[in-house]
Parts: structure tokens; sequence; C-alpha cells
């Protein structure tokens, strides 16, 4: 053999034990890491002056971004293919949980909403899990039947009924962002597995009144879109978050004030470590630290898509594709909303807002995407080509 054809080997060998995509692993890395150091910037003065200690919201964090860690690499070492057992129990489990949280004394209500469930010391949400069991019974259904799905009875109807449930119990907590969220990755999802384009756009026309009653008849529903269209008509009340958020934007130019010197978490801007955490990344880092973000999100669902194209079958591929769309669209959600470019909605950016739920789901995400990135069969291009 010559030096040339062994080094091809040698290369060869390296790709077929890399059983998964090493960039889409780094962006999540970084993100992850980023995340915690920004929990604890934006939130360090707050949690000193409200809770007495100024690291209460870091070591949850750290806490949280370890175990979602570890769950990225046992959902690497698993591999997606012995997750399809448990998909039918986990959506169960997840429609329970979501049940109970509207319980007294089970479910813990904040900022109007009864989202959280309480074990021990701890608080989650049910509705992270829900999202993840939600992707995973659809990708195990779709790909069963792949021959049917142009039957309403069996290939559209089930999956919308399964999306019914959540939605209505999701709406009881209110939870309107998160439903329309699962909603656009059901479409989305019978979209490319072959559904009838005349039952979806059926249905999203039958959907639309809906949305519109529920906005219109919701008076903080309404306000919101109100807002959005005109922050600055009442930029210390309805309108207060969004103007503080652009105003942290505004502070940080190019490069920000520098990291740890932002103004707006000193009580200005509410859910600095949450819901607006990438405006204290726009004041205190500037445009290059929000482009970064966003530039490292892009790297995620590039390499997420890549992943689904090249997918071995047809689970992974749905799979893949409903992962990757969740995190794609929760951080256009948040990103556009903290720079009211969206009416403002109570959602994490995933890996950076504060939330042990939130960190730990995301990083299982990630972790479920990677065990399909190493596939090379491609099962989505053997589908467009058999319908060519």
């Amino acid at each position: 053999m010559s030096a040339s054809a062994a080094a091809g080997a040698r290369v060869s060998m390296h790709r077929s034990a890399l059983r998964y995509d090493p960039v889409l692993l780094a962006a999540v890395v970084l993100l992850l890491m980023f995340g915690v150091v920004m929990v604890y910037s934006s939130s360090a003065v707050y949690a000193g002056a409200r809770l007495g200690d100024g690291l209460w919201f870091f070591k949850r964090q750290a806490l949280g971004a370890g175990i979602g860690l570890a769950a990225l690499l046992v959902a690497m070492r698993v591999g997606y293919r012995r997750l399809e057992a448990f998909a039918v129990p986990l959506v169960f489990v997840s429609l329970g949980l979501l049940l109970l949280v509207r319980f007294p004394g089970i479910g813990h209500a904040a900022g109007g909403a009864q989202r959280w469930m309480r074990l021990g010391a701890l608080t989650f949400q049910p509705s992270e899990i829900a999202k993840l069991s939600l992707i995973l019974w659809l990708a195990r259904s779709l790909a069963r039947k792949q021959d049917r799905i142009r039957v309403f009875s069996v290939g559209f109807l089930p999956h919308l009924v399964m999306l019914g449930l959540f939605a209505i119990l999701l709406l009881l907590e209110p939870d309107f962002g998160t439903t329309v969220v699962l909603a656009i990755l059901t479409f989305a999802l019978l979209f490319v597995a072959g559904a009838r384009a005349t039952y979806l756009l059926g249905i999203v026309g039958a959907l639309a009144p809906i949305a519109a009653f529920l906005v219109w008849h919701s008076p903080y529903r309404w306000q919101r879109i109100l807002t959005f269209l005109d922050p600055w008509k009442d930029p210390q009340g309805h309108g207060y978050q969004t103007v503080e958020s652009l105003l942290g934007f505004g502070a940080g130019g190019s490069f920000g004030v520098g990291l740890g010197e932002s103004h707006q978490k000193l009580f200005f801007l509410p859910a600095a470590h949450t819901d607006f955490i990438l405006s204290i990344i726009g004041e205190e880092l500037g445009f290059a630290g929000v482009a970064a973000v966003l530039i490292l999100f892009s790297i995620i669902a590039w390499r997420g898509f890549k992943a689904a194209w090249a997918a071995p079958d047809a689970f992974g591929c749905y799979l893949a594709l409903g992962l990757t769309l969740l995190l794609a669209l929760e951080a256009i959600v948040n990103a556009g909303m903290a720079l009211a470019l969206l009416p403002t909605k109570g959602m994490a950016l995933p890996f950076l807002s504060y939330g042990m739920t939130s960190a730990i789901t995301s990083c299982l995400a990630a972790g479920i995407l990677l065990s399909i990135s190493g596939g090379a069969g491609g099962f989505l291009q053997r589908a467009m080509g058999a319908q060519r």
C-alpha cells in the first residue's frame, strides 16, 4: 500500500470513529459556558441585594450546566435509536406533569402564570420536558407512517390531536408562546414528512381566527401587541421592559462597556438574567458580543439541519429536524423580543438564560442531535430522489 493510500485509510477510519459533529459540539459548549458567565454578571448585584448571596443564581446555573453537560454526553453515548421505545411513555408523562401543575400545592405560580413544579428546593418547568417529548413522539409516529402520511385519519389527524392536548394544557398555565412554537414544529415536521398541503393550509386557516380571538380577548396579550407596535408610547409603564432593553443595546455600541459593567442590571431592566440576558450581553460586550452569540446559534441550526439531511433513517431525520427547529425558534423568539422585533414573551434563550430546567433540556436536545450527526445514510436525500 502506498503512503498516500495508507494516509487516506487512516483519515477514513478516523471519520468513521468520529460518531458526532465536533463543530456542533463546540458551538453548544461555548454557549453553555458563556451562559454561566453571563448569568453571574447579570444577576450578582440583584442576588446580593435581594437574596443576600451574590452567587445564588450563578451556583444554580453552574449546577444546571454541569448536569446538562452530563445529560448531553449520556445522550451521545446512548444514541437516538434507543430513545424511540420511550417516545410514547414520555409523551404521556409530560401530559400528566402539565396536568399536575394545575393542582394547588403541586404547581407553583410566578408572574401571573402557573408553569412550575417544586421538588424540594428545586423548581422545574414541565413545559420544557413537554417540548422534547412531543418532538420525540412526532418523529417516531411520522417515521412509522411514511407510506400512509397522506391519509388524513392516519397521517394527519392523530398528530393534530396530540398537539391539541398539549396546547390546551399549555394555554391553561397560560403559555401562549410555547403553544405557538409547538404548533410550528408540528406543522413543519408534517410538511417535511409529506402531509398534504391542503390539510396543513386548512388547519392553519382554521386556527388563525382562534389565535386572534385568544389574543383579542386577553387584556395582557393585547397590551403586549400594542406595546410592541409602539413601546415608547408608555416608556415608564407597559413599554418599560422593551425600552430598557433597547437602551442596554444602545449603550453597548460596537464593543460594549465591559464585562460586568452593565448599568441596566442595577434594577433597571427586569429579568436581566432570564428573558433579557441578550440585552445585558449587548450592553457589556456590544454588537460584537451579540453577533458572536447569534453566529453560534446559526452554526447550531446549520449543523442540525445538516444532521437531519444526512440521517440514516426517517426517525433520526425527523428527530434532528424537530430538535434543530426547537433550539432555533427559541433563540429567534428570545432575540426578537429583546430587540423589540417581536412582542415580549417569557421564553428562555437556550444555553444562556438562567434556569436549570432550560439548561438541562437544551443540553439533552443537543446531545440527541449530536448522536444523529454522525450518520451518513441520507434518508432525506433518498426520499427526495424517489419523489423526483
